[in-house]
């Protein structure tokens, strides 16, 4: 194919809005070799150097040709949104098909088949869809002009814990003609990513890699470890920034809470998280505007997501690698003369940091339940089943599924909803690649303790980190920010903390399989007049404001503070649920067997209600926590519960101080509401949902 220099800048210009834009270094022959088919690419350039400009400017030189359409591989639908817009102001008619616009599937495909689609943009689990695979990818392979690979580091780096479909790739690569244009695009790419990348894409890739400098970010790190005095760090210094920015957080909680914080102190912040669902394109359109002060955000928005004037990246807690934090702090200053980039260092992040490390990869004992589980199962078994079967939790049992399926060969397969096996026996391979990363993601967190402990050479430590050299490398001329903080708004963040709490809301199904002992069967509604009423919880376990002290009080002094009982009084008479409680009960335990009625009845005083210890335990069962799923939990409690005694018949305050799946609420309120009790409002001092306890 011929490239047309004077072609491709009046696109790069149309594309960038600036009738006088140039080509950054490197980006022409990037395109040039793209559209000569001069071998397979990987482009490594830093973040705003215009990697999306290359893939689309060459697929609309080989669509000028009269060559078939590109596919584009892409991690986040966020990260879609914006290609889709910057390519159609360049003319290219670029399409998607993820898991949000469904009912355009249709459309899409016979558009394709019509060949009036430019390029179309896809997830890598879409690779693992069987109609995409047979009906869409398999009869337009012969005509595809372009193959890229963005975020390319996916494949080797975040692998498993981040987009394990990537390793789909591979496989695809292998079933296209070896002439097929290839292109790969990250802006993180160490020497041993370029090894994966080789060995996925093949052995003649050629490698376009520029500096890693960002000479327009000022990096520094301060280690704040409570969350009231990083909440008051904030609040002293974001309104003295300006422009808009980025908070990094690693849980959806701390994203909620942050945001609610700030805009409690004034500062207009919203939360961005996976959870944020339609409202996501409103809020990117709203940073992007500079309509609102900052996003406090989980990792969804993230790759891809483009703000030029971007003025400040601070993450809330210390990502767990150089690789994480450089894509993620490089959102800021790429058409600024100089951007913050603040890294605050909290106590609880190491062990956020380890609960993801640590559930990675399923453990040997786990893969071997259930292939057990599916080797006793002729037809195969569907997720529920399994659930039944094996005390893992379904996000564990996903996860095996999931990787399991993605090893060549597999030895399990999906029919329909239903998981079977093959005859491939799982290979040792799985487990040293699991070892092997696992390992690798403990020294990635521990490099970036030794990036939090630096008091100079930010930029230089995380160049030399990705294999880069930092010897050109200079920092703006800006003053850092101030460590310091306001101590009356550590106080005022405490008592924001202890103000919060989160909602308790019902079951609306009985588990796969039902409940004997309840005789209800599974997979039902749940009476509405003999389920639970929506609640409330006062805190998450071990979290900052109340977590802690509930977690003394629960382990350590054997008594729930009085503080806790105030807490929890003010929140019902805040909440003011209609109609009002007439008195309280509680969830009974041999274990602690006076814990929480202790605490149920003080909060009752405290209510100026009657208690009633209107539920008692039957036997001794395993706890709730060493429950790992739904079903079981389910099944756990079915049967430990019953009534004694008669029970007043108005609406009753149902206490336990824990709260997970619900399941032993959902059964105790069934039990009161079948003996003549009023409404049932839950309420539970923390809950431990996503957490080891």
């Amino acid at each position: 194919m011929q490239y047309n220099a004077s072609r491709a800048l009046a696109l790069l210009r149309i594309g960038t809005r600036n009738a006088n834009a140039s080509f950054r270094e490197d980006q022409e022959d990037a395109i040039r070799q793209v559209v000569e088919g001069g071998g397979r690419l990987l482009v490594v350039q830093k973040t705003g150097w215009g990697k999306s400009f290359v893939y689309f400017i060459a697929t609309k030189l080989l669509r000028d040709q009269g060559m078939g359409p590109a596919i584009l591989i892409s991690p986040l639908l966020a990260l879609m949104r914006n290609q889709i817009a910057a390519a159609e102001r360049m003319g290219v008619r670029a399409v998607t098909i993820n898991s949000e616009n469904h009912d355009g599937w249709q459309n899409i495909e016979e558009s394709l088949k019509r060949n009036e689609v430019d390029i179309l943009i896809i997830s890598p689990e879409r690779l693992a869809n069987e109609h995409f695979v047979n009906k869409v990818l398999a009869p337009m392979s012969h005509h595809i002009s372009l193959l890229v690979v963005d975020e390319a580091h996916c494949i080797s780096d975040w692998g498993h814990d981040f987009r394990p479909h990537y390793r789909l790739i591979e496989r695809i690569v292998r079933t296209l003609p070896p002439n097929l244009r290839v292109l790969a695009t990250t802006a993180t790419a160490n020497n041993r990513v370029l090894q994966d990348l080789e060995s996925v894409l093949g052995p003649n890739l050629s490698v376009s890699r520029g500096g890693l400098g960002r000479p327009s970010l000022l990096l520094q790190t301060m280690r704040i470890p409570s969350q009231a005095e990083r909440m008051a760090w904030l609040a002293t210094h974001l309104p003295n920034i300006d422009g808009s920015g980025i908070i990094y957080t690693l849980t959806v909680r701390d994203a909620v809470q942050v945001a609610g914080w700030l805009r409690s102190r004034g500062i207009h912040a919203e939360s961005y998280s996976g959870e944020t669902g339609e409202r996501r394109p409103v809020l990117e359109d709203a940073l992007l505007r500079n309509r609102v002060k900052v996003l406090v955000s989980t990792t969804a928005l993230g790759m891809g997501f483009d703000k030029p004037d971007l003025a400040f990246v601070i993450h809330y807690q210390t990502p767990g690698s150089v690789v994480a934090y450089y894509q993620q702090v490089g959102r800021a200053g790429r058409q600024l003369d100089a951007a913050h980039g603040v890294l605050l260092s909290g106590k609880e992040e190491t062990d956020i940091n380890d609960y993801f490390i640590k559930n990675a990869f399923p453990s040997r004992q786990e893969v071997a339940e259930v292939l057990d589980a599916l080797r006793a199962a002729a037809k195969g078994r569907s997720i529920n089943e399994l659930m039944n079967q094996v005390n893992i939790s379904r996000g564990r049992i996903d996860k095996a599924l999931q990787l399991l399926s993605l090893e060549s060969p597999a030895p399990i397969v999906k029919q329909g909803s239903r998981w079977t096996l093959t005859a491939t026996d799982l290979s040792d391979a799985f487990w040293q690649r699991a070892e092997r990363l696992t390992e690798l993601r403990r020294k990635e967190q521990q490099e970036m303790q030794d990036y939090v402990s630096l008091t100079s050479g930010h930029m230089e430590f995380l160049i030399c980190a990705l294999d880069g050299d930092p010897v050109d490398y200079r920092p703006p001329a800006i003053d850092p920010l101030p460590s310091t903080f306001d101590s009356a708004l550590v106080i005022a963040a405490i008592a924001f903390l202890r103000r919060t709490n989160l909602p308790l809301e019902p079951r609306k199904k009985w588990p796969s399989g039902g409940l004997a002992r309840l005789r209800v069967k599974g997979n039902t509604p749940i009476a509405r007049e003999r389920n639970m009423q929506p609640g409330k919880v006062l805190c998450v376990w071990g979290d900052a404001g109340w977590g802690q002290l509930v977690r003394e009080g629960k382990y350590r002094s054997g008594r729930f503070d009085d503080q806790l009982v105030e807490a929890c009084a003010a929140m019902v008479r805040t909440w003011a649920p209609q109609p009002a409680p007439a008195w309280v009960t509680c969830i009974p335990s041999r274990r602690h067997d006076g814990l929480v009625p202790d605490f149920a009845r003080r909060l009752a005083t405290a209510l100026h209600l009657p208690f009633y210890a209107a539920l008692a335990k039957t036997d001794d069962r395993p706890p709730q926590k060493d429950m790992a799923n739904s079903n079981q939990q389910a099944r756990n409690v079915d049967g430990s519960l019953a009534i004694q005694g008669s029970i007043p018949s108005g609406p009753v305050l149902l206490v336990d101080d824990m709260v997970d799946s619900k399941w032993t609420l959902t059964v105790a309120a069934y039990l009161l509401a079948l003996h003549g009790s009023g409404s049932v409002y839950p309420m539970a001092l923390a809950s431990t949902a996503n957490t080891d306890e």
